[in-house]
């Protein structure tokens, strides 16, 4: 069991870097969008473009970390093949649930882990779109 806890942690610490890394360079850019529609008070193509670019960046970020897992699924042999791994990483992480999908017994914790972190980063996204479009002008 320590060294499946020893591996989730590492993932959970490696995607929060990841995502905060990420979300930090979306704030710095979006910083610049909401300075210059401040200027503008009414519709913006630029803002348009600039809320569906956070928005593919946020799915990205997703992607990554669901793919990071993927990954680790595999290599450490807990899932059959790479569409195994994905579909299972992908449930798990969205808290979707596995009943057709199943993984290794031995790591079926860190699969437990990775729904909890996906939650996590989930709900940053959520917070950190809310607060981009709350702060963009009426």
């Amino acid at each position: 069991m320590l060294i499946q806890l020893s591996l989730a942690t590492a993932m959970v610490i490696t995607t929060i870097l990841i995502h905060g890394a990420g979300i930090t360079a979306l704030a710095r850019g979006m910083r610049l969008e909401v300075d210059a529609a401040e200027a503008h008070h009414h519709f913006s193509l630029n803002r348009a473009a600039a809320i569906l670019v956070i928005v593919l960046a946020l799915f990205t970020l997703h992607g990554i970390e669901i793919w990071l897992y993927a990954a680790v699924y595999l290599v450490i042999g807990a899932v059959q093949n790479l569409e195994a791994a994905v579909y299972y990483s992908t449930i798990t992480y969205a808290s979707i649930g596995f009943g057709d999908s199943e993984m290794a017994r031995p790591w079926r914790l860190v699969g437990a882990i990775e729904g909890i972190n996906g939650v996590l980063l989930l709900g940053w996204s959520t917070a950190f779109f809310v607060t981009v479009v709350a702060r963009l002008p009426k």
